[in-house]
């Protein structure tokens, strides 16, 4: 007859797959949930990148679950008081140079450290960063536009006239890192309007990528990573994902200073 300590599922080994989620769990999840735009900023600093909202098939850290908790489902019953917190903290990060914002990690609405925005960053941190890159033709337009500063996202879809192209053109550009949002415009009627600004005027970027040090931090919050899971968080092939895991360096000290916002 098995003793009780047998039959006692508490004492059975976890599977390796529960252990992962559970170290990621505590990774991930703060304790309390977040309650204010500060503590935010330090929660994105501590774990690097986090997608706004969970989604299926997309395992990182999100601001959602940072805010409401593993188990709450965004937006059941609409847009209730935690959805409007994080909703509204996407753009006042950003503002304040504590995190970037737009839609890069699994292609979805994601925020990067200033660290991991400087290791990432491909141009030279100048605003005509864009002329370099092969962009479409309405993203070097939406960057020319903002040469003078910040606009709404309603003035720069009027730019462009049509709502699909602007919206290639925005994932363009922000798949290169060179926008993000800058705060808001409040009307007195309907919901504030996003502003967008070059990446480069909010934060110190520029000057070579690192991505010895983006690989590293995946890993580090990941916990356990595969080429294919940093290929498709930051869309690299599998190839370069591969041969970026595999060159990292045993014990690689992850500088908490790098990239600082510029203020």
């Amino acid at each position: 007859m098995p003793s009780d300590r047998a039959a006692d599922p508490s004492t059975r080994p976890m599977p390796a797959h529960d252990e992962l989620a559970r170290a990621r769990g505590d990774r991930w999840l703060p304790d309390p949930p977040l309650t204010a735009v500060e503590e935010a900023g330090a929660f994105i600093d501590r774990v690097g990148f986090a997608v706004l909202f969970p989604a299926d098939k997309v395992t990182a850290p999100s601001l959602w679950e940072a805010v409401a908790g593993p188990d709450a489902a965004p937006f059941a019953n609409g847009m209730g008081p935690l959805e409007e917190r994080v909703w509204s903290w996407k753009d006042e990060l950003p503002r304040t140079g504590a995190a970037w914002y737009g839609k890069l990690i699994h292609k979805r609405a994601s925020l990067l450290s200033p660290a991991m925005l400087t290791a990432l960053y491909p141009g030279d941190g100048e605003p005509t960063d864009h002329a370099a890159l092969d962009l479409p033709d309405q993203a070097h337009r939406i960057a020319e536009a903002l040469l003078t500063g910040p606009l709404p996202t309603a003035a720069l879809r009027e730019l462009v006239g049509d709502r699909g192209r602007y919206d290639r053109a925005m994932s363009a550009l922000q798949r290169h890192l060179l926008v993000t949002s800058a705060g808001v415009q409040v009307h007195r009627a309907g919901w504030p309007a996003t502003v967008v600004d070059l990446t480069c005027r909010l934060f110190d970027v520029g000057g070579g990528t690192d991505h010895g040090y983006a690989t590293a931090r995946f890993a580090d919050t990941m916990i356990e990573a595969t080429p294919a899971e940093l290929s498709r968080a930051f869309g690299w092939p599998i190839a370069t994902a591969r041969e970026r895991l595999a060159a990292l360096p045993g014990g690689l000290a992850l500088s908490p200073t790098r990239g600082r916002a510029r203020r």
